[in-house]
């Protein structure tokens, strides 16, 4: 008798004395028991026979976020610019919702214009844009969780070849001091030539935990952690506003002398293309400025945000009527005649304002000359993925040193029992009336 026929028999037998029940009840029961075994011995004998098939789970590993990412490419350094070699690269994307059922062809030819509809129906048929993996026809109808690979010839844009120094590395924390024009992390045409990836490649730093962000034109302190666990506490006094920052900047103008208190509320008016501006519509933020000196027509200004808004002192500064002397976004009369100063951008509406952006600020600082005309894409030899590159077909020209520079720095952050700063950038020195080490001293003694 196998444990389950015991148990039953068991338990009937406990039944029986505890509830005495009528004969033709007991017969009843066991008729059930005996008609539910059989059903139990079909069910297993058709189980044995037709076994349920496993659900099947598409497991796709996206292509360049292994090891394999850091040996895409080399640097080599020329006028004094850290360049990367043009290389191949996989971009990939999972099919959004309004693409499912429709064919590869069509999407790439509606969405994607960066190449003419031929080149796309090309690297599909060749194998360059594949789907979880595999090749298919520009016919494919994508379905829900479709993984998207398409390789390209990637062409990065030159940043400066400063090194990025190491103030600091003990148990907890990495502090080192950025220069001006490397982006923290990937984005846009940025990868190798980012801090995150030089860290790893030139360093054997991969693993540590960003801490906040600095902009790409933003030189001076960039902290990580070593830990998930440091990461952790670090991030919550950042969120508690328990972590003291201060900036350096060069603005234009002279700076009053009192400190100036700016409360106005920021908008994110394109994260795109990454532009903000004040307004009732933003969020509220708190930036505390303070002048160290001026020379009549500058001023150096000690800059402390209270909150971590995108592109916060830079945009507080454009609304005081100070902006950063060599922003070229902030500092520009796209925003109209004063600058913004005051929250005027010339009456235009927030699309107006991205649209002229876009127009003025293209490429990111790279350049395109004697871009080679009259070539056809649709004619360019299809085995040859270099061939397939429009950028391939362009002669670039470097960036000027004023392209790769914005006086705003990173100056020092503090936190409950801890605080780091840098050196102070030489074009932020300021006179004995005024030098910074004076103010900091002041404000110790309080």
């Amino acid at each position: 008798m196998n444990l389950s026929r015991i148990n039953r028999v068991l338990s009937s037998n406990f039944l029986k004395r505890v509830f005495p029940r009528s004969q033709s009840t007991m017969k009843t029961e066991k008729r059930k028991i005996e008609e539910t075994e059989v059903e139990a011995e079909v069910e297993t004998k058709i189980l044995k026979e037709n076994p349920p098939k496993e659900k099947k789970t598409r497991k796709v590993i996206r292509p360049g976020f292994g090891e394999e990412k850091y040996s895409e490419t080399e640097y080599y350094f020329e006028n004094g610019l850290r360049k990367v070699h043009p290389y191949n690269f996989t971009f990939t994307s999972y099919t959004k919702g309004r693409w499912v059922g429709e064919q590869i062809g069509s999407i790439f030819r509606r969405e994607f214009r960066a190449q003419p509809p031929a080149f796309y129906e090309r690297a599909i048929r060749n194998g360059k844009i594949t789907v979880n993996g595999k090749k298919v026809e520009p016919e494919y109808l994508l379905q829900h969780n479709d993984l998207l690979a398409n390789v390209v010839h990637r062409h990065e844009v030159p940043v400066t070849a400063e090194p990025i120094t190491v103030l600091e590395s003990n148990e907890d924390f990495l502090v080192i001091n950025k220069p001006s024009s490397i982006p923290v992390h990937p984005c846009g045409r940025y990868r190798h030539n980012t801090v995150a990836f030089i860290l790893a490649k030139e360093f054997d730093m991969k693993d540590v935990k960003t801490l906040h962000r600095l902009d790409r034109l933003t030189s001076g302190l960039l902290l990580f952690a070593k830990s998930t666990d440091k990461a952790r506490q670090i991030e919550e006094q950042i969120r508690e506003r328990e972590v003291e920052k201060e900036y350096l900047c060069k603005v234009e103008g002279v700076f009053p002398d009192e400190s100036i208190e700016c409360k106005e509320p920021i908008e994110v008016v394109s994260k795109k293309i990454g532009v903000c501006r004040v307004s009732p519509k933003g969020k509220d933020c708190l930036t505390k400025f303070e002048k160290l000196s001026s020379d009549g027509e500058t001023s150096i200004v000690l800059c402390k945000p209270r909150t971590g808004r995108m592109h916060q002192i830079r945009v507080h500064l454009q609304f005081l009527g100070y902006p950063i002397v060599d922003d070229p976004l902030y500092n520009h009369t796209v925003f109209g005649p004063s600058k913004g100063k005051g929250g005027d951008i010339g009456d235009k509406t927030n699309d107006q304002l991205i649209q002229e952006l876009i127009k003025i600020h293209t490429a990111e600082n790279f350049i395109a000359l004697d871009s080679t005309e009259g070539i056809d894409m649709n004619e360019v030899e299809e085995t040859n993925t270099e061939s397939d590159c429009y950028e391939c077909t362009q002669t670039y020209t470097d960036p000027k040193p004023s392209q790769l520079h914005m006086f705003l720095h990173a100056y020092k952050y503090s936190g409950k029992d801890w605080s780091f700063k840098t050196e102070i950038p030489k074009w932020a020195e300021c006179d004995d009336k005024f030098k910074l080490e004076k103010v900091e001293d002041e404000k110790d003694s309080k």
